[in-house]
């Protein structure tokens, strides 16, 4: 078949489809109540984990929403209400949680494991788009995601309704996490591969520069650009004793020799900084990067108990 996208207004279209897509996230707000408040209370004092299940995109949505939680302080996991049918109830503990998701809220295969629970003795949350619906009668608490209608043009795909659930999902996590205080070095706990994790849970000293270019406030220019092409950070240390009197860098050089009067037999001293940014070697890899960030510098002097250990730069974060 073919389509004359010319007869279209494919820009109207897409514009329509997500300002009826924020108006229907914006009506969340209006479902943060008291009943909101109970459900937060008991997710947090939760001895066991949250089991969240649904079917088809519910379904997909809850996996969303699980993996969320779990990586945020929550412990959580999904359970496919046709598994859970053969066997796959047995996952269930007493004292887990459990979130059941259906937009119209008369999911066969979700509403066959309310007998289980309710044996079980396990709290249940619904998340329905319904609230006469039965899964929504049925649960002791249940979460409003309903929404006028889908913005697909027939009314039928899951879209608006998907995107108010994982929404109600994100804001479930984003308000346990506020109430657990969770802080970044949590986050990293679990996430500790890829660069985020490498960032959170590494040392400064554990990635750092050991070989210090370093020279004497004795030394010449020449000195100090033999050093610091040695060292192939661009930077050379002045020390004394392992203490720090300043650093000279390749930039610093440039500026130097753009003078008329500068020569290589110069002392160091006239022309280095006295006061480099240094950063204790047990900060976190993540501090060392916003201070090289924050202070537009490449490199950073590295001290424990105020004696210069190594060197710290942006290619090596």
């Amino acid at each position: 078949m073919n389509i004359n996208l010319n007869s279209l207004s494919l820009s109207s279209v897409a514009t329509d489809a997500i300002t009826a897509q924020v108006k229907a996230i914006q009506a969340l707000t209006t479902r943060i109540d008291k009943n909101f408040d109970i459900i937060i209370g008991i997710l947090i004092n939760c001895k066991g984990r949250i089991a969240i299940s649904g079917m088809g995109k519910s379904g997909l949505v809850g996996k969303k929403i699980a993996a969320t939680l779990a990586s945020t302080g929550t412990p959580s996991f999904f359970l496919h209400p046709a598994e859970a049918l053969h066997g796959d109830l047995g996952m269930i503990c007493p004292d887990d949680v459990v979130m059941l998701i259906s937009n119209s809220g008369e999911t066969d295969e979700v509403l066959r494991m309310l007998p289980a629970l309710k044996y079980f003795g396990n709290t249940v949350i619904a998340m329905a788009g319904n609230s006469n619906s039965t899964l929504a009668r049925s649960a002791e608490y249940c979460l409003d995601i309903s929404v006028e209608r889908e913005v697909c043009p027939l009314n039928l795909a899951p879209t608006t309704s998907t995107l108010v659930t994982m929404a109600m999902g994100d804001v479930l996590a984003i308000t346990l996490m506020t109430v657990r205080g969770f802080e970044p070095k949590d986050f990293a706990r679990f996430h500790p591969g890829g660069n985020l994790g490498r960032q959170l849970l590494t040392q400064v000293s554990d990635v750092m520069h050991r070989d210090i270019p370093a020279i004497t406030a004795e030394s010449n220019l020449r000195q100090a650009m033999l050093k610091m092409t040695e060292g192939r950070l661009g930077v050379a240390v002045v020390l004394e004793d392992k203490q720090l009197i300043g650093i000279i860098t390749d930039g610093d050089l440039r500026r130097i020799f753009s003078q008329e009067n500068a020569g290589l037999d110069d002392p160091v001293q006239d022309y280095i900084s006295s006061s480099p940014f240094i950063i204790d070697s047990d900060a976190m890899l993540f501090e060392a990067e916003q201070i090289m960030r924050n202070r537009k510098v490449k490199c950073l002097v590295v001290v424990d108990k105020c004696e210069v250990v190594g060197l710290i730069d942006i290619f090596t974060s």
